[in-house]
């Protein structure tokens, strides 16, 4: 069963997760055709008074789009067994697969958001995208740059208010 919880008790077991093989990022555009990405960069903490998931998503990606058009996404932490359903999902493209589908994924309707919780994952964090900031070249180090940015791909930062925190009973 999936019960409303406050952060503190998945955050520990969400950057265990995001550190090891990473979470994955749900998101729903207009036509209501779902997506899942896999992410390893992400920060939760407070921002503006507000608890808040900061994601970052390249432009290039499908779920930009989505993410750009309806403002909102969930972040689902996902259970023992499943590195190769997250390493699926930041392999191949939403534009051109139905992850759901591929890898037996079960989108459950979030209860504050319009974006999906992945029933098969362990906790959940239903956002509001409430700022956003575009990565700026010039204030990257030559390091960070050669290393994340060799295509110029940079990141759009999502600040997600954190509406809702899930966790499996």
């Amino acid at each position: 069963m999936k019960v409303e919880c406050d952060i503190k008790d998945v955050f520990e077991v969400t950057y265990s997760k995001l550190w090891r093989e990473g979470l994955l990022l749900a998101s729903v555009g207009l036509d209501g055709k779902y997506n899942a990405m896999a992410i390893g960069w992400g920060l939760i903490g407070r921002v503006w008074r507000d608890p808040i998931f900061m994601v970052a998503v390249r432009p290039t990606r499908y779920t930009h789009r989505l993410i750009e058009e309806i403002n909102e996404f969930t972040v689902n932490v996902p259970g023992d067994g499943m590195e190769e359903i997250v390493n699926y999902c930041g392999t191949v493209s939403g534009r051109d697969y139905d992850k759901f589908k591929e890898v037996g994924l079960t989108a459950e309707k979030g209860k504050r958001v319009k974006s999906p919780i992945i029933s098969e994952c362990i906790a959940h964090y239903e956002c509001k995208v409430i700022g956003k900031s575009k990565v700026i070249p010039d204030l990257l180090s030559s390091e960070v740059k050669r290393r994340y940015y060799l295509s110029e791909n940079y990141h759009t930062l999502y600040f997600g208010r954190i509406l809702s925190t899930i966790i499996e009973k």
